[in-house]
């Protein structure tokens, strides 16, 4: 039947996009899931060290806890966002084609740092069903990069103070602080009416504040 055909050539059609995209997919889940040792994560270790201690003042034992907490924390909440939404980081127009694409390999990545089993079926949607076979693979490559985390030196508060500092002064020229202002004043623009608001009842407070202190 012509859905037959319709569904067969979907299938083949996702198998070639498959095999181009996949040494892509390959190379960006270890750029990001890998440590250089000429430039190991510290604040990435000072975190997770923090996360640590929490479980273990609290008693929590169960390491799909720390999982949980790590990925929460870090691949969730920073790269899923930056994968979807590249625009934050580059100077480009994410048309809807692209957003597409994007969400399937956002939806690689989260299935790759889950610790639950994939439920898939035919009704399965697509994007969780292109990259099924290579997440035990993926996951392998998560908890390779949390143990290696975790075996690096800590580090004290002093340490991480300086290293903080030093990539402050390091970076400090490198932003367009036009930009910047352009970018607040759009937001201001767009959001005056809320804005002003806001600002009078600040002003009405601190005018409240100094009567109070008289």
């Amino acid at each position: 039947t012509t859905l037959q055909r319709k569904s067969k050539l979907t299938v083949i059609f996702f198998s070639i996009l498959q095999g181009t995209l996949q040494k892509f997919l390959d190379d960006l889940f270890r750029a990001i899931l890998s440590i250089r040792d000429d430039k190991p994560p510290l604040a990435i270790k000072y975190f997770f060290d923090f996360l640590e201690e929490q479980a273990e003042k609290r008693g929590i034992s169960d390491p799909d806890t720390l999982h949980i907490w790590k990925t929460n924390s870090l691949p969730l909440r920073f790269w899923v966002n930056i994968l979807k939404n590249p625009q934050f980081v580059f100077d480009i127009d994410k048309t809807d084609h692209i957003d597409a694409c994007l969400s399937v390999i956002a939806q690689a990545f989260i299935d790759a740092c889950s610790i639950s089993d994939l439920q898939l079926g035919k009704d399965s949607p697509t994007n969780k069903l292109l990259y099924a076979k290579e997440i035990p693979e993926y996951r392998k490559i998560v908890q390779r990069y949390y143990k290696q985390i975790h075996d690096m030196p800590p580090l004290s508060e002093q340490e991480m103070n300086a290293h903080l500092a030093e990539e402050s002064r390091k970076y400090r020229n490198e932003f367009n602080t036009n930009v910047a202002m352009t970018e607040i004043y759009k937001y201001a623009k767009r959001y005056r009416t809320q804005v002003s608001h806001f600002l009078g009842l600040i002003e009405r407070n601190c005018f409240i504040c100094q009567l109070c202190s008289l």
